[in-house]
């Protein structure tokens, strides 16, 4: 909910306390370069592991649905608690809880990198949620406070979602690499002296800031978000074992809908909200909302039945199936700048039209793929061994890389465009909420269609999985069309 975590994920733009001396040109962007640090390590934590859970699966003895928690641990949590961060640093100071973040952060890396089971990876990834939560939006907001220039601030939320766009497409590549060498306990370790550094800067570069008046914390509304979230994605992974129609799913659904009706009842009646639901009724919010699930949902089906097809059908190597993703990874690194590019000179419907085309090319294409390639009759592994539909694989990543590259900056203009500053900054952060929540339901559904699957049988296992990529992109259609009105 990454996320972008990403722009305006400052989940408060309120005015400042009576601030120090201005920084300089350098500092503010020094500032910027260490906050976009700590970006860079929720982005890459969210998709370094998908590659890497064959591996983790053979080494702890575990199926593909403790696989699917591995991930998701990690990105409900993060999604759960992103506004409460923000309204936490806004209250006991921005640099104290984006430090406290890194320290949680760093600490969770030791032990998953440690774990003995899956139970304690799956505990340890939770952890590394709450940590990355005190991350991205309190960054965004410490970076917001130290460019009070709008223009400056611009280029440097542009920077910020490059930053975030380059770590969500170069983790599958840098995790292939580390698992093919080290292993995959190293996914975790390498996090470490990441951390440290950022520590180090932090204290010798990041200026003290808090809002004049922070919001109380809202902890009924807190709680209720959280067994929204989690029901939701619960009832996705586990939904195919335990039937949709059994006891314990008609459990989850009610749990579900009990904790989103109480929450949105609890928020309409707090003077300061958790979520301000009012800016739901604008339909550029709201769809850009649902556009930013969308953007997630697929780029995480994308990677994981990617990451399935290639190593368990194909028996590829992860630094194999990483490097397979470049593609993807270029076309987002290329793409998001000229993005905010974009947005600046004429508005977000352009690069949200190329994000959308793009995005829907490229899951039409992987679903070709999956009726007239992968299934036709080959060897004993079902024809999934060869290279001979290898360009037509790396041209589909590459188009779905230019839609995540184009689609980040834009939807976050759609989302806080012409607010003011004091709802700006939730908006941002129920925008960046929504892409993790998007991560979240998109390994549920893709680990949902594949588990249990023969290697012969995931391709058509996963042709339902292209069928969602290609209605997300189509989805960002209509947010470009929300954006034009607005």
């Amino acid at each position: 909910m990454t996320t972008s975590p990403e722009p305006a994920t400052a989940t408060t733009a309120t005015a400042a306390a009576p601030a120090p001396p201005p920084l300089s040109a350098r500092q503010r962007w020094t500032v910027l370069a260490v906050c976009a640090l700590s970006l860079f390590l929720v982005g890459l934590d969210t998709t370094i592991v998908n590659v890497g859970l064959p591996a983790i699966g053979h080494g702890l003895g575990v199926g593909t649905r403790d696989l699917e928690w591995i991930v998701d641990a990690y990105t409900v949590v993060l999604a759960s608690l992103l506004i409460s961060a923000g309204a936490l640093a806004d209250r006991f100071g921005r640099r104290r809880v984006f430090q406290c973040g890194l320290v949680v952060f760093g600490l969770a890396s030791l032990v998953c990198a440690l774990a003995p089971s899956a139970g304690a990876l799956v505990a340890a990834r939770a952890l590394q949620g709450v940590g990355a939560s005190m991350l991205s939006p309190v960054a965004l907001a410490i970076v917001v406070n130290a460019m009070p220039d709008p223009r400056e601030r611009a280029r440097a939320i542009g920077v910020w979602a490059s930053v975030f766009g380059l770590s969500m497409a170069t983790g599958p590549v840098t995790g292939g690499a580390l698992v093919s060498a080290l292993g995959w306990r190293s996914v975790f370790w390498v996090n470490v002296p990441v951390v440290l550094a950022a520590v180090l800067l932090s204290i010798r570069f990041v200026p003290e800031s808090r809002a004049s008046r922070a919001r109380r914390p809202d902890l009924p509304g807190q709680l209720l978000l959280t067994v929204a979230v989690c029901a939701t994605v619960a009832v996705l992974i586990e939904g195919p074992r335990m039937g949709w129609g059994s006891p314990w799913a008609l459990a989850g659904y009610a749990a579900a809908a009990a904790a989103t009706t109480g929450f949105v009842l609890a928020e309409r009646g707090r003077a300061e909200p958790l979520m301000d639901l009012g800016l739901f009724r604008r339909p550029a919010f709201s769809t850009a909302a649902l556009g930013a699930v969308a953007v997630f949902v697929a780029l995480t089906v994308t990677l994981l039945l990617t990451t399935f097809q290639l190593q368990h059908a194909r028996g590829w190597t992860p630094l194999a199936a990483g490097l397979a993703s470049l593609p993807m990874a270029l076309g987002a690194t290329v793409c998001a700048p000229l993005s905010g590019v974009l947005v600046g000179r004429g508005g977000p419907r352009r690069p949200l039209l190329l994000a959308a085309w793009s995005t829907t090319a490229g899951g039409a294409l992987l679903l070709v793929r999956a009726f007239l390639v992968d299934d036709a009759p080959h060897g004993a592994d079902g024809g999934l061994s060869g290279a001979a539909d290898l360009p037509g694989l790396l041209l589909a990543l590459l188009l779905l890389g230019v839609g995540f590259g184009f689609a980040n900056a834009p939807i976050t203009n759609t989302a806080v465009g012409g607010l003011p500053a004091d709802r700006a900054g939730v908006a941002g952060a129920i925008t960046s909420t929504a892409r993790q929540l998007g991560s979240a339901v998109g390994i549920a559904i893709a680990g949902g269609l594949v588990a249990g699957a023969a290697p012969a049988g995931l391709a058509a296992a996963s042709r339902t999985g292209w069928v969602v990529v290609t209605a997300c992109g189509l989805f960002l259609l209509v947010v470009a069309r929300a954006a034009r009105r607005r």
